[in-house]
């Protein structure tokens, strides 16, 4: 017999991970004497198959979170007769969930992959989280307690029976409590009946609430076993007390990791970097956590597409998002001065896929140009100075399916030169939106640059146009917002388009306002609901002129930032302004003339399912031409709660201020040109010097906020840390 953790007598337990050296044929692995669960009952639909790698070995397991099963560490474990240790992160062999299906020969419930996994170090268990939510079967209820001697307790699973190796049907069966301790449960198969192989990380159920997951037994009566062995003892491993665990796991934000360690990396942008030769062609640094290293990115390399050429700029916009949902996080680069044949400056997108050692080492690179591939991508003809990629967003929906969001504001509609686009890719296409397609309010109007900047979340996506003309005013911007739900024609349903004209609004579009210069969408969960599906857009308008006082004379570029709530069911409402202060109330800074508040955003939900609260909703705020102490345009980043009211809930970081990034102010430097907020940090890029390379300054989320305490930031910078030395822009873009 194999011994899951202490040794115990020999014919006690054996761990139930079944594996393929017992038999040639995939082992789909159930419970001897047990009961099969006809394929209509529903009464444990959360039970789950699992498959690691190409049949290696089949356990149970059970969905506690839509997205989210727990299941026996032993079934990961590379030796689990020697130890339970199961790294953190993707799991090592490809794995498959099915879920929801009692005979696994039908089409009921769902089929995901499992892309990461978080062990518990203290018994036989591990939290699996799935490729998508599964939203037709209801999650198992965990039990109040541990159950009592003499208790009797239903589990189920798909382990071996007395006479299949892999049967199709999900069995059930009745074990006897005998004890229980800390973290487990001494049981009694009831009837001769007894877990075998295959039903490791099954459900154990206590008046159909969840105490627990089938971890050892000693298989009396199951199929392989000697026929000398007719115990039914086994051991349960307590999930009871884990509830409050699972629910912090499942309901913690996704960090960026290429390489599925668990440990989160980052990925730096420096577009005018020289690159064998070719100045300003760009290139991305990537430092993986952990101490596993740093690695450069550029189009030279073979599993880059395209080749670095002068002006290509690549690496000027990032964003990350599980693209191909495997677990490792992807990275979308964008090189929106890239030549296309003569026409110069057209532009395109990559989508460069993490893995086991890193980006690139999984599969090829998805390449998006005009002109190539499928969708509207692909029917496109690429024209100079679309500038395809000048903005980029990726995320996933509620649903779980992934999305790139590409902005292109330099596009051509028809005759109208600069009127702009965006495309929204998903699966294996796209389609383009612009103020000329169907449904999308005003109308396409040269140098509109629709898609100057886009956003999204999970709820919805938004493209800002700065450069439309309202009424008579130039450059005064308007937007669009839009749900994930797609029409007829496969493109994103209308939510609504407004600019500051909008009776909600009411502040009044003027001229060189550039509302929609910058966007920051984050989905909340309002008081009510059960899920995150509201959310809040910040809309940055950097031109918007100000008073600092009632009365006072308007300051020009001194701007703003517009609060806007997008409901579920599509409608919205205005919420309110943000702006530095004024010397009448207790708002950060001051309101001066080329201050250029909002030129950029990040917004952040640090619980998104929580009901969402002035200290979990969070946005940063980017103001450029803030001059400091005389040093012109030294930039600093205002931080905002997005609920709570400014002035108590907001906060100033400027260099040398403590907060993280090293003074003094410098000329020039326009700190918050470059921002990216996380739960865990904010990110401040800093292209523009003092240091000659650029430099990015990862502050903690409490320097950054109202009322944290403050902890020591990181700094990378070229030539330090293992980066090479060389740099120009670096920092120009954070994710």
């Amino acid at each position: 017999m194999s011994f899951i953790r202490r040794p115990r007598p020999a014919a006690l337990c054996a761990v139930l991970a079944a594996g393929s050296l017992a038999l040639s044929a995939a082992p789909a692995l159930a419970v001897t004497g047990g009961t099969p669960v006809a394929a209509s009952d529903t009464t444990y639909a959360y039970t789950a198959k699992i498959t690691v790698g190409a049949h290696d070995r089949g356990c149970s397991a059970v969905l506690v979170d839509p997205e989210w099963l727990l299941t026996a560490a032993s079934c990961f474990a590379e030796d689990p007769a020697a130890s339970l240790a199961v790294p953190a992160g993707v799991p090592a062999k490809a794995t498959t969930a099915v879920v929801g299906r009692s005979d696994l020969t039908g089409t009921q419930g769902a089929e995901r992959r499992v892309v990461e996994l978080v062990p518990r170090t203290d018994r036989d268990v591990v939290l699996a989280r799935l490729s998508r939510p599964v939203t037709t079967v209801t999650p198992a209820a965990f039990a109040g307690g541990a159950p009592a001697a003499g208790a009797e307790l239903t589990f189920a699973g798909y382990g071996r029976t007395k006479t299949q190796w892999a049967p199709n049907e999900l069995h059930t069966g009745v074990h006897t409590v005998d004890s229980t301790a800390g973290t487990s449960v001494n049981v009694t198969g009831k009837g001769g009946v007894a877990a075998c192989m295959g039903d490791a990380g099954g459900p154990v159920l206590s008046g159909g609430t969840l105490v627990g997951l089938t971890s050892q037994s000693s298989q009396g009566g199951c199929l392989g076993t000697d026929d000398t062995q007719t115990s039914t003892a086994g051991v349960v491993a307590r999930v009871d007390d884990l509830a409050a665990w699972v629910a912090q796991k499942a309901g913690a934000t996704r960090i960026t990791d290429f390489n599925g360690d668990a440990v989160e990396d980052i990925a730096v942008g420096d577009p005018m970097a020289t690159v064998g030769g070719d100045t300003t062609a760009g290139l991305v640094r990537v430092v993986y956590g952990g101490g596993q290293g740093t690695a450069e990115i550029t189009q030279d390399l073979d599993w880059v597409p395209g080749g670095s050429e002068p002006g290509d700029h690549f690496g000027n916009h990032l964003a990350t998002v599980d693209y191909n949902e495997d677990g490792y996080t992807d990275l979308v680069v964008s090189a929106s001065e890239e030549d296309l044949g003569t026409a110069t400056d057209a532009g395109f997108v990559d989508i460069l896929f993490g893995g086991r050692n890193g980006l690139g080492t999984g599969p090829a690179a998805r390449h998006l140009e005009q002109g190539a591939g499928t969708g509207s991508i692909g029917t496109a003809t690429p024209e100079s100075n679309d500038r395809m990629g000048a903005a980029l967003e990726a995320g996933t929906t509620a649903e779980g399916r992934p999305w790139v969001l590409i902005g292109a504001p330099g596009e051509s509609i028809g005759s109208l030169a600069k009127a702009g686009a965006a495309f929204y890719v998903h699966g294996d296409t796209s389609t383009d939106i612009n103020q000329d397609s169907p449904g999308v309010p005003g109308a396409a109007e040269a140098n509109d640059a629709f898609g100057t900047a886009v956003t999204g979340d999970s709820n919805f996506i938004a493209m800002g146009a700065p450069g439309d003309a309202i009424g008579g005013d130039a450059n005064a911007g308007n937007l669009a917002v839009f749900s994930h739900t797609l029409d007829a024609a496969g493109r994103p349903t209308l939510v609504t388009g407004l600019d500051q004209d909008n009776e909600k609004i009411n502040a009044g579009a003027e001229a060189g306002d550039k509302f929609g210069q910058a966007l920051a969408l984050v989905a909340y969960r309002p008081a009510g609901a059960a899920a995150a599906t509201d959310s809040i857009l910040a809309v940055g308008a950097p031109g918007e002129a100000l008073a600092a006082e009632t009365g006072g004379a308007q300051l020009a570029e001194a701007g703003n930032v517009l609060l806007l709530h997008i409901k579920g069911d599509g409608t919205w409402d205005y919420l309110r302004a943000l702006n530095q202060g004024s010397g009448t109330d207790d708002r950060s800074g001051t309101i001066e003339a080329g201050d250029r508040t909002g030129a950029s955003l990040s917004a952040v939900n640090t619980a998104p399912r929580q009901v969402g609260s002035a200290e979990t909703l969070k946005v940063a705020v980017g103001v450029p031409g803030e001059d400091l102490a005389g040093v012109t345009d030294a930039g600093a980043v205002h931080t905002f709660s997005l609920m709570g009211a400014a002035g108590a809930n907001d906060s100033w970081i400027e260099a040398g201020d403590g907060d993280g990034v090293p003074g003094p102010p410098s000329a020039g430097a326009k700190m918050g040109t470059s921002i990216h907020f996380t739960p865990r940090n904010l990110y401040v890029g800093m292209p523009y010097g003092p240091a000659a390379t650029g430099a990015v300054h990862v502050l903690p989320f409490p320097n950054a906020v109202t009322g944290g305490t403050s902890a020591p930031a990181t700094t990378y910078r070229p030539g330090q840390g293992g980066l090479p030395a060389h740099g120009e822009y670096f920092g120009y873009a954070v994710r």
